[in-house]
């Protein structure tokens, strides 16, 4: 007898050796030569990067080349994203379904982003649709964002982008229609966060300047187990900016603050299942040292009985043990990680010709950054007039980021 209980004994102990041998080992990710151009790069990690991680990859491109002027690869990385997005929001795949799993992390679904890497991928693409002379195509990407911010667990801050409404409905304006509540909106929201309050609409205005400024949020993990989403913003060194153009300033405040938004939406879907994993994690590891303490004593007591409640003990907690390990609560910390934090805009009237600009960096006291002054020219087209019809807005875009 006390030779079987041995035998049990010693298959207790050889069981999770076979569970974590039967694990599978993640193979590590294939090495990407660095050039430090982020385009370049980019697009190397992007075509070794897992069906998972591909819209991440897709969005981190699609921002480098905006702003090195890559235009048509912007629109390529953002339109693959979109729809990719767009197919895995609110479905549960079997990825995503699995990542619910108390062995599975979250970081194994496919990534689609935050609400606030979604509404940025949107606006993007909006800008680019404008600067192609779809203005409509532009407005509803705004309404797009304005509906992925609307969904928030914390309703004091659903649909709260001031740019995202006041672009909206100065597009509605250009096209002949009424924008005044989207301006409403904006006005309003932009007074409830304490920033500049956005000018009246020029519908005759025929130059629409994007700027964006300072970096924008990371993830990192809180709580005991990492199951906790946070986000960190590093102190900007830009606070506004201002542009120059024909002898004329122009103001270009804050008037989104993109960490803002990462931060205010509250608690995921997720969030629920990460914490229930967390506590499935505290309990099976306090069930293992109670259970594996309780082993140790009865053994020490000695006799057939005490050796069966040693070995029952002792798989009960090892068994626990195991169970607390291999749960998997920690946060998903990909990110878009080459946001921006603020945006501004400006809606310019000039006539044709080339108009030389100067935009100018500010720091938090309103003194000038030399080293991140932009100097360039704005070509608006003269219309022909064979064919009568108006000509699409110039659409400007500008950062002080560089990747």
């Amino acid at each position: 007898m006390l030779r079987g209980l041995i035998s049990r004994f010693r298959l207790t102990l050889f069981l999770p050796v076979i569970f974590f041998a039967g694990c599978a080992t993640v193979p590590p990710p294939p090495s990407v030569p660095f050039t430090g151009d982020p385009v370049v790069d980019g697009n190397a990690h992007l075509a070794v990067a897992p069906a998972r991680d591909r819209v991440l990859w897709e969005y981190r491109v699609a921002a480098a080349a905006l702003r090195r002027g890559l235009y048509d690869e912007a629109k390529a990385k953002l339109d693959n994203a979109l729809a990719a997005a767009a197919a895995n929001y609110g479905q549960v795949n079997s990825e995503a379904a699995k990542s619910r799993r108390m062995f599975r992390n979250e970081s194994d679904k496919p990534f689609i982003g935050e609400p606030y890497e979604r509404v940025m991928a949107s606006f993007y693409r909006s800008i680019l649709y404008w600067r192609d002379g779809e203005p409509d195509n532009a407005r509803a990407l705004f309404r797009n964002g304005e509906l992925l911010d609307s969904d928030t667990e914390d309703k004091t801050y659903a649909g709260d982008y001031v740019l995202l409404d006041y672009l909206d409905g100065l597009v509605s304006a250009k096209l002949g229609g009424d924008g005044a509540d989207s301006l409403r909106r904006a006005r309003e929201n932009a007074k409830q966060q304490g920033r500049a309050v956005p000018p009246a609409y020029n519908p005759k205005a025929n130059v629409m300047l994007f700027v964006e400024y300072g970096q924008g949020p990371t993830k990192y993990s809180g709580g005991e187990f990492g199951e906790q989403l946070k986000f960190f913003t590093p102190q900007s060194r830009i606070h506004s900016a201002r542009i120059e153009v024909s002898g004329r300033w122009v103001a270009l405040p804050p008037y989104d603050d993109v960490s803002f938004q990462a931060t205010t939406r509250g608690g995921r879907l997720m969030d629920h299942v990460l914490g229930n994993k967390a506590a499935f994690k505290q309990a099976t590891d306090t069930v293992g040292d109670v259970a594996l303490i309780g082993a140790m004593a009865a053994a020490d007591h000695g006799g057939r009985d005490a050796d069966r409640a040693a070995i029952g003990l002792a798989a009960v907690g090892l068994f626990s043990k195991i169970a607390s390990a291999a749960t998997t609560p920690e946060a998903d910390l990909r990110a878009w990680d080459n946001l921006p934090q603020f945006f501004s805009f400006a809606a310019l009237s000039l006539k044709p010709g080339e108009h030389a600009a100067t935009l100018e960096f500010l720091d938090a006291s309103g003194a000038v950054v030399q080293s991140l002054t932009q100097s360039f020219t704005i070509t608006v087209p003269a219309a022909d007039p064979s064919i009568g019809a108006k000509m699409p807005d110039v659409v400007v875009f500008c950062s002080e980021l560089k990747k």
